[in-house]
């Protein structure tokens, strides 16, 4: 059942539509920029740092902090910040690389791992299918996430909303790629950063002031001790599995990638890094605030929900803005992601199909309403939100994390080659698969990445010394 007035869920849809039309527009706007495949598919090196500090914020910030994240709050308190600063680690550690990664001048994470192990079909398959699970399952997640908060509103059923959401992914993904994703990210994300703080502050004087919260929540949430109230154990299994999750997340190289000026790519990491704590602000104020009105909610993920069905009308109407443009914004960003993936390292790299620059755009389009058809059955058959993004984070970052890392650290003093990526990267997903299977309370990921740094290290050590040791240019089969 729908929990607003049909004059309310009128509004939030109108308000839905206009910020989607916005957003269209601007796509075409700036989608008339994409004049190559390159830019289609990276931006074609051209974004201003402030650009980037705000599409990494914009891309980050999706269901997961809409729902989950509120839920953090509402249950853990202030340790909604813990999980925001795993991020911010691990975009403290992408900068150890960052400037190495844009004078690459490379497209999507695959281009890494054969830059430093030497190109082979093998390792660009492997590499592509681990880069492109995790955009994957946020393009499902943020569909998911979207049914969810909006069907509580609306009453509208979850498969119409998951279709919604879907055409105006596409929409804002197929004028112009990349280029078209991240100027409209920019736009969005600002609008974002405004809304949350207003709506976080409006759901703290709905609870009767920051006074009547502290009367009313246990202190050890929103006091000092609110930052570890998780538990040790918690907050270990976030530090485990989000920063290795975040360094081997190819929607954050891209922007790398695509940063204007190669001394931008460190800044731009370590600024969208601390913008993400304003998420932070936002779930933490909120799920205290609701906790304080409703401690009574047996799921915490039910919070951000909970508190539509207390705005007035005005704000729900705002509020439908913000999660429309949230979301959009992530499923978006997923979508190009992965369908760079698919024409750059499979259709280009592994099948060999001819590098005509039309061909490319009118494939990358094609790709792209094939991956958002797919995406949003099985986010209808699977609606789970979070299973997708634990799952996916897990298996790509026990591939990614040791080619990547160990693979740079290694590559100007040991001869690397694709049988040692290859080698390591089934070696990751192997151990991660394992300790899946064994049910491990350690983030399987954390095993697979020592199975895959294990046999990456042992492989290297046994090769000869090479300092000069330049990666093989051509395609081994």
């Amino acid at each position: 059942m729908p929990t607003g007035s049909t004059a309310q869920i009128a509004g939030v849809v109108l308000a839905s539509l206009l910020v989607i039309g916005f957003g269209v527009a601007m796509s075409v706007h700036f989608g008339r920029k994409a004049k190559t495949a390159q830019d289609w598919l990276s931006a074609g090196e051209s974004l201003p740092l402030v650009v980037v500090i705000i599409t990494q914020f914009a891309t980050a910030t999706g269901g997961g902090v809409l729902i989950a994240h509120v839920g953090i709050g509402y249950r853990s308190g202030w340790s909604v910040f813990a999980y925001e600063g795993c991020v911010l680690v691990g975009f403290l550690g992408l900068m150890l690389i960052a400037k190495w990664l844009r004078q690459q001048r490379f497209t999507t994470v695959p281009d890494v791992v054969t830059r430093l192990f030497g190109r082979h079909r093998m390792v660009t398959a492997i590499a592509a299918l681990a880069a492109l699970v995790v955009p994957f399952g946020w393009l499902a997640t943020q569909f998911v996430a979207f049914a969810q908060l909006f069907g509580r509103l609306t009453g509208m059923p979850d498969a119409a909303l998951i279709v919604v959401i879907m055409l105006a992914s596409l929409l804002f993904v197929l004028p112009g790629g990349m280029t078209s994703v991240a100027w409209t990210d920019f736009v969005f994300g600002i609008l974002m950063i405004v809304l949350s703080l207003g709506v976080a502050a409006y759901a703290v004087d709905l609870a009767g002031g920051w006074r009547q919260i502290t009367e009313t929540v246990p202190r050890q949430l929103w006091g000092w001790g609110g930052f570890t109230a998780a538990g040790g154990e918690q907050l270990w299994l976030w530090i485990a599995a989000i920063v290795p999750g975040t360094l081997t997340n190819q929607l954050y190289y891209q922007r790398v990638f695509a940063t204007k000026k190669v001394s931008d790519a460190r800044r731009g990491l370590a600024m969208s890094g601390l913008t993400m704590l304003i998420g932070g602000v936002y779930a933490g104020c909120i799920g205290l605030a609701v906790h304080s009105l409703n401690p009574g909610l047996t799921n915490e993920e039910d919070a951000a929900g909970w508190l539509l069905t207390r705005l007035p009308s005005w704000l729900v109407v705002v509020f439908g803005a913000f999660l429309v443009s949230t979301i959009v914004s992530t499923t978006g960003a997923a979508l190009q992601s992965v369908v760079a993936n698919l024409t750059r390292d499979v259709y280009h790299n592994i099948v060999g199909g001819e590098h005509d620059e039309r061909r490319t755009v009118r494939l990358s389009r094609t790709i792209t309403v094939a991956v958002s058809l797919l995406a949003a059955v099985l986010a209808i058959v699977f609606p789970k939100a979070l299973t997708w993004l634990v799952a996916t984070y897990a298996y790509s970052a026990a591939a990614l994390a040791a080619p990547i890392f160990l693979g740079y650290l290694l590559h100007r003093r040991r001869r690397l080659t694709p049988a040692t990526a290859i080698a390591s990267m089934i070696a990751g997903v192997a151990g991660c698969a394992a300790a899946q299977l064994a049910d491990t309370t350690v983030p399987y990921a954390v095993y697979g990445i020592a199975a895959s740094a294990a046999v990456l290290l042992a492989l290297a050590m046994l090769a000869p010394a090479d300092r000069d040791q330049t990666p093989h240019a051509g395609v081994r089969s």
